[in-house]
């Protein structure tokens, strides 16, 4: 009896090796143009069209330089990775070690930045050239669980033959993306490996839902940084007048007086003190406060002239949007609901419901309260330049998309209905 995709790893569970054999002759098939005996899970087979559009061979072992010692080290002080290494090691290494997996943390890049567990799988790791310091973008290396999370942004647990390049058809592997709470930027992977023999169908579950933990103790630190923060802006605030906040570096409100609490602000990629224009605001002095900003609105709103908004979606894995006009320009990393969103506003000039924007996205034009949930969020940084009742972009704002050179590179992560069309053919509504 055929399985479908959604059985392989329940099938791998009770009978391994039968089924990595069936998944070699059902990539042999793919590679070759022939006929599967079952069809590739989804997330499997979208990967696996990224590697023969670029160009990766399936054959072939390739391998990048490594990292120097230094160099990972270097990595390792600047990621904030390193802050929730003690949440994922309690909750990983313990059971990896005794499963003989190991664990794999991987910074944005997809470089190896970490790499613990049991000494025996650590060793057959070597042989694949899963090292410190190693590259494993989907892109290098085929799909894998450090690349391809990175590119999907969500879970994706890779079994035998899923990988692309055979010489990794003998491991198991399951990677969960690690976000900033703050700002929806990829921090990382962090992903569980091992022999085709350690492979569970609950692994992808549990590295899920360690990421999630690791998620949520950043955003611990950052309420208690926050925290601190405010106990230096409370003398500093009590002293104006007129509308003023004080932010973290990030842009985070730690405090305001006299006007409405923001939880954000979108600073200049590197601000600097002096007289700036920033979208909540119009005209505002900034000035440098211990740990942050302290931002001093001018009397009146002030909008710049012009204003050009460039929704840069041509990278695989990173998105922002940059706002050209007024006294300076500044730009925003997106997270992947958020670059979505924008992009079908940008394609719709006229505007979207909360409904059609639902359609768009779930294909359930029912799930109102979940598109006006991020479309709230959306506003609180670009807000300036969004109507709503239907949503769209202001009608003074030229806006302009930058698109991946292969249109089924767009948003590679997205399952919206309506992006999916748009893979197809740009002109489809």
């Amino acid at each position: 009896m055929a399985l479908s995709p959604m059985d392989v790893t329940r099938f791998a569970a009770a009978d391994t090796a039968r089924a990595a054999r069936m998944l070699n002759e059902v990539r042999t098939a793919r590679l070759s143009g022939g006929r599967a005996p079952v069809a590739p899970r989804p997330v499997i087979e979208q990967s696996w069209d990224r590697m023969l559009r670029s160009g990766v061979d399936p054959e072939h072992d390739f391998r990048s330089g490594l990292l120097t010692p230094e160099e990972v080290l270097r990595r390792r002080e600047c990621s904030e990775l390193r802050h929730v290494l003690p949440v994922l090691r309690e909750a990983l290494l313990s059971v990896a070690d005794v499963a003989h997996h190991i664990m794999v943390v991987a910074d944005e890049d997809g470089r190896v930045l970490w790499r613990e567990g049991s000494a025996r799988v650590l060793r057959r790791a070597d042989g694949l050239g899963f090292e410190l310091g190693a590259d494993w973008r989907e892109e290098v290396v085929g799909t894998n669980g450090v690349g391809t999370p990175a590119v999907t942004r969500r879970p994706v647990q890779v079994f035998a033959s899923e990988h692309f390049v055979r010489s990794q058809a003998t491991w198991t592997c399951a990677g969960a993306p690690i976000t900033d709470p703050r700002s929806g930027r990829l921090l990382g992977v962090v992903d569980v490996s091992g022999p085709l023999e350690t492979m569970h169908p609950a692994t992808l579950a549990w590295v899920d839902s360690v990421a999630k933990l690791a998620e949520a103790r950043l955003r611990e630190l950052h309420t208690r940084s926050l925290d601190r923060l405010r106990a230096v802006a409370a003398p500093a605030l009590a002293r104006l007048e007129g509308r003023a906040l004080v932010t973290d570096r990030d842009g985070w409100t730690a405090a305001v007086t006299g006007m409405p609490y923001l939880d954000r602000v979108v600073l200049p990629k590197s601000p600097v003190a002096g007289i700036r224009w920033l979208p909540a605001f119009g005209a505002c002095t900034v000035e440098p406060l211990a740990g942050g900003w302290l931002v001093r609105a001018a009397a009146g709103p002030a909008g710049p002239d012009a204003t050009r908004i460039v929704l840069d979606l041509a990278q695989p894995r990173r998105w922002s949007v940059r706002v050209l006009g007024g006294a300076e320009d500044w730009a925003r990393e997106l997270s992947p609901r958020h670059a979505e969103l924008l992009y079908l506003l940008a394609v719709h000039r006229s505007g979207r419901s909360a409904a059609g924007l639902a359609e768009d996205m779930f294909g359930d034009p029912a799930r109102t309260v979940t598109v006006r949930a991020e479309m709230s969020r959306v506003r609180r940084y670009l807000g300036t330049y969004l109507e709503h009742r239907p949503y769209r972009f202001c009608e003074d704002a030229e806006v302009e998309i930058l698109l991946p050179a292969d249109l089924q590179d767009l948003l590679p992560h997205s399952t919206a209905p309506a992006v999916a069309r748009r893979r197809v053919s740009p002109g489809v509504p």
